[in-house]
């Protein structure tokens, strides 16, 4: 089994950029499809991108045009490149492997990681 750790979040000015990793362990990223998953303070955790292993990349609408999802299957890992940030993207970021991209609720597998925190503020 897979597992992913995220990193890279941190505190951001409105308007700014981040750069997200997922990187795998336990077995190679290989064509795994992975989802990249927020959950905003009292909110539910919601999926934000799903990425394929052929880098075909599904967006939320709240985050389509600023975020970027990427892969580098021989380095196992996952990119997210958020750019122009909001407050409103201030959350808490995981990825996780899920059953393909097709819908939009796909299966995870394995366990949640701790996320890596994403704070955006002036």
């Amino acid at each position: 089994q897979v597992q992913l750790v995220e990193s890279g979040g941190g505190l951001e000015k409105p308007g700014g950029s981040l750069r997200l990793s997922c990187v795998a362990s336990g077995s190679a990223l290989g064509l795994r499809a992975v989802g990249w998953y927020r959950q905003i303070s009292g909110k539910e955790r919601e999926l934000i991108v799903c990425i394929t292993g052929g880098s075909i990349a599904r967006y939320k609408d709240s985050v389509k045009g600023r975020f970027t999802a990427s892969r580098d299957n021989a380095k196992n890992t996952v990119f997210l490149q958020m750019d122009s940030l909001k407050p409103e993207d201030t959350a808490v970021y995981y990825c996780i492997e899920v059953a393909g991209c097709l819908s939009s609720d796909p299966s995870a597998s394995g366990s949640w990681g701790q996320g890596t925190q994403v704070t955006v503020s002036s």
